[in-house]
């Protein structure tokens, strides 16, 4: 921990130096997924959070954050400086059972207004094969988006690589984004996903101006250094748009087999730390 730290501090301080004065903090960002495998002892793994160089967090799930209630996870991310701005969190469609399932969202919404956050994301959905299926899929976003609008919340959607398979001649993340509605539903790009699926992030912020509110940014590990993804095109776009919201998603660390758990804990560790330093180093970050 203490070789994370230290390597935050001599990055920024690399940046004051070079340009003569302390550089205002940025609002950087951090899908706790990213930690989720070091997150027993939820305040110590906050304050490393908050080490590694983060003051803004995406969670999981809600109105229970690891474990404990939406009011004693936000204090303990207001005592280390982090900013909760969106949850994580699915529940399946059943339409036999429309109220309760909409009561559940109700309480999700309920924490995230206790916690102060503005998004809440479905991280991932059974879309089905058809465009009958997929159709059902956007209404229903439609219906619990409207709900989230009675909380002053808004519901997004997360991408990985599959919703740009095609169904009947329509890529399903367009599908998905022209048949819901703009005041209801939003669209958090994982930009790496987007890459891994064939598409270009940057064409998707330019054709989808006012649908993407978030972004994940993610790499291969560390964010930059894979060199695959133009992050200063897309960070250059997205404000352009009109929107600055992100947070980093790390993968676990992925090695041998017999490797010391603790050594890939070690390692995921030291990759949000270097993606923080990164994004608060690069220029095109405001």
């Amino acid at each position: 921990m203490k070789k994370i730290f230290s390597f935050v501090v001599v990055a920024l301080a690399a940046l004051s130096m070079a340009t003569g004065c302390t550089p205002a903090p940025k609002q950087i960002g951090l899908q706790l997924y990213s930690v989720n495998r070091d997150m027993k002892d939820v305040d110590a793994s906050l304050a490393k959070v908050a080490a590694a160089g983060y003051n803004v967090v995406e969670t999981l799930r809600s109105p229970e954050c690891f474990g404990l209630p939406a009011a004693e996870f936000k204090a303990l991310c207001d005592k280390h400086g982090l900013k909760i701005v969106s949850t994580h969190h699915s529940i399946a469609m059943d339409p036999e059972n429309e109220a309760e399932v909409m009561n559940q969202w109700r309480e999700v919404f309920k924490g995230l207004n206790v916690m102060g956050a503005k998004y809440c994301v479905i991280p991932s959905f059974k879309l089905g094969e058809t465009i009958e299926d997929l159709k059902a899929v956007c209404d229903y976003f439609n219906k619990v988006g409207a709900l989230a609008k009675e909380y002053g919340l808004k519901l997004g959607y997360h991408n990985h690589s599959f919703e740009y398979e095609v169904v009947d001649g329509q890529v399903k993340w367009e599908y998905m984004i022209e048949n819901t509605d703009p005041e209801s539903v939003f669209f958090q790009m994982d930009v790496y996903w987007t890459t891994q699926g064939g598409k270009d992030p940057v064409a998707y912020l330019k054709k989808y101006p006012e649908r993407i509110k978030m972004l994940h940014i993610k790499d291969d590990l560390v964010i930059g250094e894979s060199g695959k993804i133009d992050f200063e095109a897309i960070f250059n776009q997205f404000y352009a748009n009109g929107y600055s919201d992100f947070v980093v998603e790390q993968e676990m660390p992925r090695g041998p087999k017999d490797e010391d758990p603790a050594a890939r804990i070690a390692t995921m560790w030291e990759g949000v730390a270097k993606s923080a330093a990164y994004l608060q180093n690069a220029s095109f970050v405001k």
